[in-house]
């Protein structure tokens, strides 16, 4: 019976199997001639399908001419639209061509579902109106995001606190970084909002309120060695970003030297991101194998997803001294039947000096056993080899960093356990190196 069992559910999962391909077979059949115009028409041109007939309310159009000229196509599936049913977060693989620079990959991406852009529309709606249903664009002017004209000298806390993570406890400093980085116009260099125009200073301001992750991108840029996707620009509601590698779970299983390295450079983007020369602490607040992805040839460990980030200004709370400002925080461990769960109070990490949010993040969603992710347990750094296994540190390590049994032993054992993964790395990389080909 046992072994009749396994036979049974593999059969099962052939004939499912088999009824998706015939399903899929159907859907292709059904829609032959979608498909031969889909390959024929490079949809990243139609100023509709990127809704930049949307602007201002889009997040940028420095990459117009770019989409608009042909030098941005859809990679082969993308361009299949009955697909996009599976496609939920509305995140594309694309080419991207330059005469000098040859062809090279990037990430489009939509920066919602289409609920979730259908819900700007009217958020955006109700703002001006009070309705759902209008005329986006003219609404657009009534909203907050025009009212904040250009006799504005700065964009200021009190105006936009709490519009998303990023600004969940802005400080000035940390605005005038935003918008001197704005990458959406021409004229960037400048603290002073004075100097964009009405349509780039709307399209600023709706995209710190309705998903700040370019905003993250262009602040805090890889080319200063931040460990973000490089943010190249916008058409409409279409962003592109550098194509990173393949994500991060993709890793789950590959040789244990390589899962260490990548456990490494992890715990060291938790050390960059909490302490850092700037003093802006940016605490991820979604952490799970779908938001890192991994550099084919430096195998760089890289944030590919940065929606969900909130930055706290630790000059400014130094400055400020709100009550306990100087006092430890450790964030709590709490048991959850969901992926990727967290807990955290975003009041505390806008107020405290001292936060182990980052450690005990990527600790718990990532590497330790608590780690749960596609119906998988275990972590990056399951199964070690035996001797490690044996000699406990690593287990005892990572234990301490999802659920310290000590007051602020997450803080040690994170710095303890950035040495030993350190120590492992140097240790297997001879034997890695060895074993590569020689070119």
């Amino acid at each position: 019976m046992l072994r009749f069992l396994p036979l049974k559910l593999g059969r099962l999962y052939r004939c499912l199997k088999l009824l998706l391909l015939l399903g899929l077979s159907v859907i292709l059949l059904m829609n032959t001639h979608n498909l031969f115009a889909s390959f024929q028409k490079n949809e990243l041109t139609d100023r509709r399908f990127i809704n930049l007939n949307k602007c201002p309310a889009c997040f940028g159009t420095s990459w117009c001419r770019k989409f608009m000229n042909g030098q941005v196509s859809f990679e082969t599936w993308g361009r299949l639209r009955f697909l996009d049913v599976f496609n939920v977060k509305n995140v594309y693989f694309a080419q991207y061509g330059e005469p000098r620079e040859g062809t090279r990959r990037v990430v489009l991406k939509r920066l919602g579902s289409n609920q979730e852009l259908a819900e700007i529309d009217q958020k955006i709606c109700k703002r001006a109106t009070g309705r759902p249903r209008c005329d986006l664009i003219q609404a657009m002017y009534k909203t907050e995001f025009a009212r904040i004209n250009g006799d504005v000298r700065l964009l200021t806390p009190g105006v936009v606190e709490g519009w998303s993570d990023l600004v969940h406890c802005p400080s000035q400093r940390l605005l005038d970084r935003v918008v001197r980085r704005y990458a959406e116009t021409k004229d960037s260099g400048s603290f002073l909002l004075k100097n964009l125009k009405d349509t780039e200073r709307m399209q600023l301001l709706m995209t710190l309120a309705f998903n700040p992750e370019p905003l993250v991108l262009q602040s805090f840029p890889s080319d200063e060695g931040w460990p973000f996707a490089k943010y190249l620009g916008a058409c409409g509601r279409m962003v592109a970003v550098n194509y990173v590698g393949e994500e991060l779970w993709s890793f789950y299983n590959a040789p244990w030297e390589k899962r260490v390295d990548l456990a490494r450079q992890l715990m060291d983007i938790a050390e960059q991101l909490t302490n850092n020369d700037f003093d802006f602490a940016l605490y991820l607040l979604d952490v799970s194998f779908d938001n890192f992805a991994v550099g084919p040839r430096d195998g760089k460990v890289i944030i590919v997803d940065a929606e969900n980030v909130l930055v706290a200004d630790k000059r400014h709370i130094k400055q400020d001294k709100p009550e306990n400002y100087d006092v430890w925080y450790e964030s709590r461990f709490e048991e959850c039947d969901r992926e990727a769960c967290l807990s955290f109070s975003k009041e505390a990490l806008c107020s405290r000096v001292t936060v182990d949010h980052n450690y005990y993040a990527v600790c718990q969603n990532l590497l330790s056993q608590y780690a749960t992710w596609r119906g998988t347990t275990g972590g990056l750094l399951h199964d070690p080899p035996a001797h490690i296994a044996k000699d406990g540190q690593l287990e005892a390590l990572l234990d301490e960093c999802t659920k310290p049994k000590k007051r602020y032993g997450r803080f040690q054992a994170a710095k303890e356990l950035r040495e030993y993964l350190t120590r492992l790395s140097a240790a297997s990389s001879p034997a890695m190196a060895s074993s590569r080909p020689l070119l």
